[in-house]
């Protein structure tokens, strides 16, 4: 019987939301003049909450807005590295590193399921050793310029679910022979805590409070 602890990222084992900020990260490092089109963003996330557009346009939108339509992965990934050395000296709960390292004392193979982009959090996942990573990916031209434009699923709410299920029959797992731990602060990953077999609100908001004492799920607080 394989266990599998799956963690959400951002305000999970992050305190903070990552998107936004490797994007400033990378605009400063390139094209710091970017940043004065950053007031177009609330713009941008006015459309969304009005649901004018979905929310793979969102990101799509801010991240060409912020760092252009694409870039060569040769300039991307050092940045990626460099804003995920900041991550983890600055923005991890010490509860998820505590948590982290007693599951994988437990021999439970971790993988990390988040919306965000996987150019930056596999680089994260590797210096937290994470054993894989389910993320948002990025069309790469033959050229290998990364693009702005979402490949396959934004895994985020019933997506993460699917792509979880599909990484699970890619590596020839089966559901019925593993024990999945799933740990989340967001009420837009109930359909994977409600299809896990442990799951764990983190540092929830307030909805998915609310939903985890109604559905009886473990709430647990890693800020400390």
């Amino acid at each position: 019987m394989a266990i599998l602890a799956i963690y959400d990222m951002d305000r999970t084992i992050t305190r903070t939301g990552t998107f936004t900020p490797f994007l400033v990260h990378v605009a400063l490092a390139r094209a710091p003049w970017r940043l004065l089109l950053a007031p177009a963003v609330p713009l941008i996330m006015l459309a969304y909450a009005l649901r004018l557009i979905g929310r793979a346009q969102l990101k799509q939108w801010v991240q060409t807005l912020l760092i252009g339509g694409h870039l060569p992965s040769s300039e991307l990934e050092p940045l990626a590295r460099s804003f995920a050395e900041r991550m983890i000296a600055t923005n991890i709960y010490p509860g998820a590193l505590r948590q982290m390292e007693a599951d994988r004392d437990n021999g439970h193979k971790l993988i990390m399921a988040t919306a965000s982009n996987r150019i930056y959090v596999r680089e994260i996942a590797a210096k937290l050793g994470f054993d894989d990573v389910i993320a948002t990916d990025s069309f790469c031209l033959p050229d290998g310029r990364v693009q702005a434009r979402i490949d396959g699923e934004n895994c985020y709410g019933p997506a993460k679910l699917r792509k979880i299920e599909a990484w699970m029959e890619t590596n020839g797992l089966h559901r019925a022979d593993c024990t999945v731990r799933f740990y989340s602060d967001h009420v837009s990953d109930a359909p994977v805590l409600d299809w896990a077999d442990v799951p764990i609100a983190v540092n929830p908001s307030a909805r998915l409070r609310s939903l985890a004492r109604g559905h009886g799920w473990l709430i647990v607080d890693w800020s400390a």
